[in-house]
């Protein structure tokens, strides 16, 4: 891992919006800062949430934004068989396990008096309850398994986050047996990055910080699975007025081709890149020339949400 590669990992479920042009800008700057590729991957193995059309936008705006990219764009839907390959690996590990509970029992469970989560503990990232252990020693008679989870007991991680300091998490406790294969068949969120930033060799990652608390399970992953360990930094997540990640589901507007410059330099500023005054009027790789030749990661914001700026 001498060579640095990083990547954008978008999901297609809307246009480029300023919260995500923030992840990919600040990930791009420290790919090329420092002489490295920076490759994008579509995270669109969740098809039921796919925007017909949104893959193709997104790929349009990070151009008119200047941000090119390495290679081929990689599409997680077309690799279903790699994932399972990574599913069949960790059933070999002892730690994989089959889930009959649906998400209702969950929110309904009495933990068990052997488990170490304490009473009604919950995830404080997604406010659900934490999954309990039920099917851990085995599925109840006459129960059939929906989902497919990792057994995290006694598994606590710690690594260095680049902009938030040390970070160490207890998955038994904060999060508790997470899914790998869905209720509907489909390869979970966790396993998919994993193998693919393994396969496409990304030594470090750059990305919002709503997606920190998964660092952990990844890494479990990447351990279990004999995978490389990587570098990490997340930046601050840009919310609306109403303290809510922007998003489809908020309403965030979409970066405009012609404001691409303008977007950019707002993002600079929500990174505390403190782009000049001379930056103004400018296109976009002027300013990213500049950003590129600046750049210090040192002085973002280490606060894990900020109002977005207006653009």
């Amino acid at each position: 891992m001498t060579a640095y590669r990083g990547r954008f990992a978008p999901s297609p479920t809307g246009p480029l919006h300023f919260g995500s042009l923030v992840a990919a800008l600040g990930s791009w700057l420290d790919a090329r800062s420092r002489g490295g590729e920076w490759l994008v991957r579509m995270e669109d193995i969740d098809w039921p949430r796919r925007v017909s059309g949104a893959a193709d936008a997104i790929l349009a705006t990070l151009e008119a934004c200047g941000l090119e990219w390495d290679g081929e764009v990689l599409y997680q839907s077309r690799r279903t068989d790699v994932y399972a390959a990574a599913f069949e690996r960790l059933g070999t590990t002892g730690r994989l396990f089959a889930c009959a509970c649906t998400r209702r029992e969950i929110a309904d469970s009495t933990l068990p008096d052997s488990s170490a989560h304490p009473v009604h503990a919950f995830d404080a990232a997604s406010g659900e309850k934490i999954y309990p252990g039920t099917c851990r020693n085995g599925l109840a008679p006459g129960r059939l398994p929906r989902s497919w989870r990792i057994n995290v007991a006694n598994t606590v991680l710690g690594f260095n986050d680049l902009i938030q300091g040390h970070i160490e998490q207890n998955l038994e406790s904060d999060i508790g047996d997470f899914v790998v294969k869905r209720a509907d068949g489909l390869f979970a969120y966790q396993l998919a990055v994993v193998v693919d930033d393994a396969e496409q060799g990304i030594t470090d990652v750059v990305r919002g910080a709503d997606l920190l608390d998964s660092t952990p399970r990844q890494m479990h992953l990447q351990r279990l699975l004999g995978l490389p360990a990587l570098r990490y930094a997340h930046l601050p997540v840009a919310v609306n007025a109403q303290g809510e990640k922007l998003s489809k589901q908020t309403y965030a507007p979409a970066i405009t081709v012609r404001k691409a410059a303008e977007a950019l330099n707002a993002a600079l500023a929500f990174l505390g890149q403190a782009p000049p005054a001379g930056l103004v009027g400018a296109d976009a790789r002027e300013v990213l020339d500049w950003a590129r030749r600046h750049w210090s990661i040192g002085a973002v914001p280490r606060v894990r949400a900020l109002p977005a700026l207006m653009v």
